[in-house]
């Protein structure tokens, strides 16, 4: 009895599907149309769009582009601004790995940056941090790789702060003034699900291939999360604190400077972190647009299938992104020391005296002892080869490849190939009632709307059989990840020791730069549609199974405890009182896993796929801005749509449970 009414409870709207008229309409006009085509029924221009329905909107593009760029001269001011851009990255440059450039002091020694990093990381959270800030830089320069990582430093140096910068003052105009945070947010909507190769043209049209087109693509990218936690942090300022501000006579500028920007603190430290995080993952993947650094020779590595020496240069770049990672958040949580009056000088800046001594200690014996300024070739640790031939070794025992290839036919044959071909037989519009169905059901009339408005988008833009292809590998992807991800967090939950366990993995596994999960899935699968999807299903699987586990650990100890006094199971508790509350949180992880996806499947264009990322790659070769924009606006779409839907969703559920 008790079970049964904590059931009902928590299930005050059980579904909506059965009783919906819009609902069935939509899916009975979707089943209509596909059984008229399997009758052979159903007139060709209902089965896909004819060509001369499809409106020429990349040449509507590329005619706005060159008028924005040639006739109103925008190219002649991004040109001058790459001039003043490249100063500073050529500064940067020379600083870090001796570019001989302004200001010709460089290279800075791999020690004392070693040693400035230590005594940062000790600063900020004792020996632990110490010892991966230290020991991050002391790998680089051990294992041969400190040349291509500087270059890849030496841009995020630049980018990370303009885009700091910018999207700090974004978020506060956005704050400030209602109406422009109203016209921002679907803009930054649009470029967060924006795949990065739409992103890289523009910047290589309007500044240069190199390390400026990457530093201009790496800062546009990095500015969203920056705009919505600085208006995030803002809004949730206390009424009281902005009380005493004005009660203490502050002018406008005070208040900003001193009252709201000190008290939103932490949530700007948060856009900081997410800031650092997307400038490395992007500095990483302009290598396709000619930027240098550790992303090029990962690309390069990978594409002669030197595996060994692509797993060495994945582990740095996890390592960077580790260290950024923890160093920020660690920046996030520390509280500013307080000293009492007449503290010497000295005992106040101990650490920065510490960091400032151990550089130049580093900087004068680098001058007498060679291989404290620079490790050659002959003196590095690396492994690749050695590495490689382990790989091959392992790849070649029977067991391994007899479980490879039954894996690689079963899926291919049995499930991947028959699941695209379907997709791609079922009538266009039928896929797109099919789609609205589902959003408008899971998420409510508004989410239907834009579903609807945004895959005949889709189908107008003369990339549908492409998109579909696209579509097919990130369901493909999402639902393995998903009867993966959500049993492995589930029992995770089970417990306290190993819910911790698998939040660090899942931490850990967030700071790892995309091209990461390509390195696996081609050492197994070599080329092909299950090498695709495993990559994508490995990325997809961390929040999936990141959220379960803090969706479960949320849920209230006194809801659990009165399904133990009414005799539950631990199943029937699981089934009807955990999972129900669970699941908004849950649904976030099934949301972004969903948006990884999408983000991957276009990474992924590079094993060699023929969805809407082969096309993308394809135009950076060229000057074909429209069709970029187009290709790219399809995927974002089909992204916003299930956010729409899944986020409306959980809104919802929240609402209905009472959890705000």
């Amino acid at each position: 009895m008790a079970e049964t009414q904590l059931v009902t409870e928590l299930e005050p709207t059980r579904s909506i599907w059965p009783q919906n008229p819009v609902l069935w309409a939509l899916l009975g006009g979707s089943v209509a149309l596909v059984l008229l085509h399997a009758l052979g029924a159903l007139p060709a221009w209902l089965v896909r769009v004819p060509e001369w329905a499809v409106p020429p909107m990349a040449v509507w593009l590329d005619a706005v582009f060159n008028f924005i760029k040639d006739d109103l001269g925008l190219i002649h001011l991004t040109r001058t601004l790459t001039a003043g851009l490249e100063v500073i990255l050529d500064a940067t440059a020379n600083l870090f790995y001796g570019k001989r450039r302004w200001p010709n002091i460089g290279p800075i020694p791999w020690t004392a940056i070693a040693a400035s990093a230590a005594v940062l990381g000790y600063y900020l959270g004792g020996w632990r941090f110490a010892l991966l800030a230290g020991g991050t830089f002391v790998w680089t320069a051990l294992i041969g790789q400190w040349d291509i990582a500087m270059q890849t430093m030496s841009v995020l140096v630049v980018a990370a702060p303009f885009a700091f910068v910018i999207g700090l003052t974004l978020g506060i105009l956005a704050w400030k003034f209602r109406g422009f945070e109203r016209m921002i947010k679907p803009i930054l909507s649009v470029l967060q699900t924006l795949p990065f190769f739409t992103y890289l043209l523009p910047a290589v049209i309007f500044f240069k291939v190199g390390p400026t087109a990457g530093a201009v693509a790496t800062i546009i990218y990095a500015i969203p999360p920056m705009v919505l936690m600085t208006t995030l942090g803002l809004k949730k300022v206390s009424p009281e604190v902005v009380e005493a501000g004005k009660m203490s006579g502050c002018t406008r500028w005070q208040m900003l400077s001193r009252v709201y920007v000190p008290s939103a603190r932490t949530e700007i430290l948060v856009g900081l972190n997410q800031v650092i995080m997307l400038c490395l993952a992007m500095v990483v993947l302009t290598a396709f647009i000619g930027m240098p650094g550790l992303g090029a020779k990962l690309l390069a590595m990978m594409g002669s299938f030197k595996l060994g020496r692509s797993f060495e240069i994945g582990v740095t770049i996890v390592l960077l992104a580790i260290m950024l990672d923890r160093l920020s958040k660690a920046w996030v949580v520390k509280q500013p020391e307080h000293f009492e009056r007449g503290t010497p000088w000295w005992k106040r800046h101990i650490y920065l005296l510490a960091g400032v001594g151990g550089f130049v200690l580093f900087l004068l014996l680098s001058q007498v002892i060679e291989v404290f300024a620079e490790i050659g070739r002959r003196q590095h640790f690396s492994q690749g080869k050695e590495i490689d031939n382990i790989i091959k070794n392992f790849l070649a025992l029977e067991a391994v490849r007899g479980v490879t290839d039954w894996l690689r036919w079963f899926l291919n044959v049995k499930i991947l190939i028959p699941f695209r071909d379907a997709l791609l037989w079922v009538p266009t519009p039928a896929f797109v009632l099919a789609i609205v169905a589902f959003a408008y059901g899971v998420g409510g009339r508004k989410p239907g709307i834009y579903a609807a408005v945004f895959f005949s988008i889709v189908a107008f833009s003369g990339w549908w059989d492409r998109s579909v292809i696209t579509l097919y590998t990130v369901i493909s992807a999402v639902i393995l990840a998903t009867l993966l991800g959500i049993p492995l967090g589930i029992a995770a939950a089970r417990s306290e020791k190993w819910s911790k366990r698998v939040l660090l993995a899942c931490d850990t596994a967030q700071t790892f730069p995309s091209f990461i999960y390509l390195i696996p899935a081609i050492m197994l699968f070599g080329v092909n549609d299950v090498a695709v999807v495993f990559s994508i299903l490995i990325f997809a699987m961390v929040p999936l199974c990141r959220y379960t586990v803090e969706g479960l650990r949320s849920v209230p100890p006194e809801m659990t405890e009165s399904a133990d006094m009414s005799g539950a199971t631990r199943r029937q508790k699981m089934r009807s009182v955990q999972l129900p509350i669970a699941l908004p949180t849950m649904a976030v992880g099934f949301n972004q896993a969903i948006i990884f996806a999408f983000f991957m499947v276009i990474i992924a264009a590079f094993i060699g796929t023929q969805d809407l990322g082969q096309e993308l790659q394809r135009t950076l070769a060229g000057t074909e801005m429209g069709k970029n924009f187009v290709l790219g606006m399809n995927v974002s779409l089909m992204a916003l749509t299930f956010d729409l839907a899944i986020s409306s969703w959980a809104e919802k559920r929240k609402k209905s449970l009472g959890l705000g």
